[in-house]
């Protein structure tokens, strides 16, 4: 006898609660939020707040199973990385019939969810990112390009506009503004992430940047997407949505991921590209809070 105390299974119900990437859902709730709060002038009304939880839990519910359909789809890729091998589809723990039953159930009720208590237009956005992930770039691009991030991250870039619909009924160039960062964020936080795992993409077969062009032209690529995100994170203070204190974030925090990009191109270690990875969360964090703290205080 060892003493060892056996570590236990995870239930069924947190294997299925793990094929909807918790946190990565947290972050699009979290900026289709910030839509919302945007499309709305001043403190939201009661029936404001009502409309937003319902559009939150909505695009939770579709989101999650895009997550989840996405790990049928790459439970192959999924068993050969480490990042991923624990995922219950790589695991054998649940089937893919369990995992595409829960899947259509999410996004069934999220669809209904949206469509007849916040608005047709929503539901369809969000729809069509459900279907931009998990057919278009999951099937399609991830496994023929490396662009794939590039051209695939228009639908994580979506949950602003997401947000925006869920409050107007429209999309207005407020919206757009913030996809376009998302949008331009997406590859250096990716690519970040892939420098560091490029010996798990290659044995993956996936052609990611790393893998199909090296380091240093993914570095490369990933100093000149900060130069354009920097410039794009602007806009909103130049368009007329925030004032000088988003401003002053932007200008900070842009900076910070410039300098981190400018090191990792010229002085490349893993560590860094972790640590470049781990800022550009918070980039997008910040930015976004800071455009949400500039609205209520301005």
């Amino acid at each position: 006898m060892t003493g060892q105390v056996p570590v236990s299974a995870p239930s069924v119900f947190q294997q299925f609660y793990a094929l909807t990437k918790p946190r990565v859902i947290q972050l699009i709730v979290f900026c289709a939020l910030i839509g919302m709060v945007l499309a709305v002038p001043g403190v939201p009304s009661l029936a404001n707040t009502g409309l937003a939880a319902m559009a939150c839990v909505g695009i939770w519910l579709v989101a999650a199973a895009a997550a989840a359909f996405n790990c049928i789809v790459e439970q192959g890729i999924d068993a050969k990385m480490k990042r991923t091998a624990w995922r219950p589809t790589a695991r054998g723990e649940l089937s893919n019939v369990q995992t595409l039953f829960f899947s259509g159930a999410l996004g069934a009720l999220g669809s209904a969810l949206l469509y007849f208590w916040v608005n047709p237009l929503t539901m369809w956005l969000t729809f069509a990112t459900f279907v931009g992930y998990a057919v278009i770039y999951t099937v399609i691009l991830k496994p023929l390009t490396p662009q794939n991030i590039v051209i695939g991250g228009a639908s994580g870039a979506m949950p602003p506009v997401l947000g925006w619909s869920a409050m107007t009924g429209d999309v207005g160039p407020e919206a757009l503004i913030l996809f376009l960062i998302i949008f331009l964020w997406t590859p250096p936080h990716f690519w970040a992430l892939a420098l560091y795992r490029v010996e798990d993409y290659r044995k993956s077969g996936l052609p990611m940047l790393p893998v199909t062009h090296g380091s240093e032209f993914t570095r490369l690529q990933i100093l000149l997407y900060t130069f354009v995100l920097f410039a794009a994170c602007l806009l909103p203070f130049v368009y007329g949505m925030s004032s000088w204190i988003y401003l002053a974030s932007a200008v900070v925090l842009g900076v910070g991921f410039c300098l981190y990009a400018w090191y990792l191109w010229r002085d490349y270690s893993d560590e860094l590209a972790r640590r470049t990875f781990r800022y550009s969360l918070i980039h997008l964090s910040a930015l976004f809070a800071a455009l949400l703290l500039d609205h209520y205080l301005l």
